[in-house]
């Protein structure tokens, strides 16, 4: 029955249904993102833990929400309170074996994330993390793909810190500044007629122009999608179990090649992703080629008056990495230019328009539609690389230093690696989540990162050592 409460509830938007509809699509998908926290010893009680989180879980309401869902897709899901919360379903004690250290830990993590979260209750577990070595423990979070993007979901976890939050680097990105806008601007009001009329033929004509910069990048993104590339060992069939790994780096180093370059930090990740991967092709025998590694780049179009709206807001590019070239400052570059143009050729606001249509459109439609579209193979787009902006301050919970943040990515529609990226402090880390069979060697994705980093960071030095033998040259 219909009732005036249930219009008030708050419905998933189409493109958070996706992430269900892409779980149910393939039982050996789960589509639930996470994040963990190295911290500094010594680890709490688990009675203190969940005392310290039951208090901070009450206050985020999707910690307390469920699903609803409607017989034959005749509605969106809904939030619902759920009425029999209990915190103790949702925190969790485990421990790494002897002896605590990263190789262990992954395999913890690969293991808590494959597992599908019940949807009979609130979509999120928290575990608290013992037998690390060098007296550390950890905290891992883990929520459903469809309660939130990078974004919101770091928004979220920051909530448990200590200081509910902080800034966050965040507010640099292009649609932190837009302040969700959309396409079109209203001209100022004037009490001038003419610039009435002038002011209506500039709302037009940039109208226009808007519509056909969408459309010119939807298409883009359709033909994308429609272009299988070469067939590689990067996509195929996926198993239930997964494996993880990470790759660290400084944030100064990245901002130090992207200064020396004239390129955006996000250029540089992208480039030692590209050589990471050209040298897993190479070391698995195969031969990359110039269409070998389409990449599903997720962009961010959530202004900072909705950096608390739990949800998803995110456009997408899929721009061809270079992995078929041999040199780190030409990936660099080829990288930064094809970013370029397809930021120039409307990818992220034909992406956008994509999404609104699907939400205009009866739920039924777009909901059937996504799930045929996620059921059928694809070979177009080989890997998924998400960069999420994390906290510009060290964090404490519970009076303890978090030492560092892990982003962790979910893998489907026949991606078997992802590799999402975190921000945090002077710490810059790629969690990389791969299939069990499918990619049994992504701790050689990891150090090909870590690899593709280091050799931007010298060549950016030799550059500025020649600029400053030049610069005396000429004095």
């Amino acid at each position: 029955m219909q009732s005036a409460d249930s219009e008030e509830m708050e419905r998933l938007s189409a493109l958070d249904a996706t992430f269900l509809e892409v779980e149910d699509s393939d039982p050996h998908v789960s589509m639930a993102i996470g994040g963990v926290s190295i911290m500094e010893g010594p680890a709490p009680t688990f009675d203190e833990f969940v005392a310290s989180f039951a208090g901070r879980a009450q206050d985020i309401p999707r910690c307390t929400q469920m699903l609803r869902t409607h017989a034959f897709d005749l509605g969106p899901p809904e939030w619902v309170d759920d009425p029999h919360f209990d915190i103790s379903r949702h925190l969790h004690r485990l421990a790494v074996p002897h002896p605590g250290g990263d190789a262990e830990l992954f395999e913890l993590v690969a293991s808590v994330m494959e597992r599908r979260l019940d949807r009979e209750r609130p979509l999120w577990d928290c575990f608290l993390i013992e037998g690390l070595s060098d007296d550390r423990w950890a905290v891992l979070t883990k929520l459903h793909h469809c309660i939130a993007d990078g974004i919101a979901a770091t928004q979220i976890m920051a909530r448990f810190s200590d200081d509910g939050g902080g800034d966050t680097f965040a507010t640099e990105i292009r649609a932190a500044k837009e302040q969700d806008r959309g396409w079109l601007s209203l001209p100022k009001v004037s009490l001038n007629p003419l610039n009435w009329v002038s002011g209506i033929v500039r709302t037009a004509v940039g109208a226009a122009v808007a519509v056909e910069h969408a459309a010119v990048g939807a298409a883009e993104l359709t033909a994308s999608v429609l272009s299988p590339g070469p067939e590689t060992s990067l996509s195929g069939s996926l198993t239930t179990m997964r494996r993880f790994s990470v790759a660290r780096a400084r944030l100064s180093d990245l901002q130090e090649v992207a200064r020396a370059f004239d390129v955006t930090l996000n250029d540089v990740a992208l480039a030692a992703i590209t050589n990471s991967y050209r040298q897993l092709l190479l070391a698995r025998g195969e031969q990359p080629s110039h269409d070998s590694l389409r990449t599903l780049v997720p962009v961010s179009v959530r202004g900072t008056n909705h950096f608390n709206v739990a949800d998803n807001r995110v456009s997408a590019m899929l721009p061809l990495l270079p992995v078929d070239e041999e040199d780190p400052v030409e990936q660099l570059q080829l990288v930064h230019d094809r970013l370029v143009q397809a930021k120039g050729s409307g990818q992220r606001e034909g992406g956008n328009a994509l999404f609104e249509a699907a939400e205009h459109a009866p739920f039924v439609v777009s909901a059937w539609t996504i799930r045929l579209l996620t059921r059928l193979p694809q070979r177009a787009v080989v890997a998924l690389a998400t960069n999420v902006p994390g906290p510009r301050a060290e964090q404490k919970l519970m009076g303890r230093r978090v030492l560092e943040i892990w982003p962790i990515p979910p893998i489907g529609v026949q991606l078997r690696t992802g590799i999402a990226m975190v921000s945090y402090a002077d710490n810059f880390v790629f969690g990389i989540t791969g299939d069990y069979d499918g990619a049994p060697d992504v701790h050689v994705l990891a150090r090909g990162i870590e690899d593709g980093v280091a050799q931007l960071v010298a060549a950016s030095r030799r550059r500025r050592r020649k600029r400053r033998v030049k610069g005396r040259a000429a004095g």
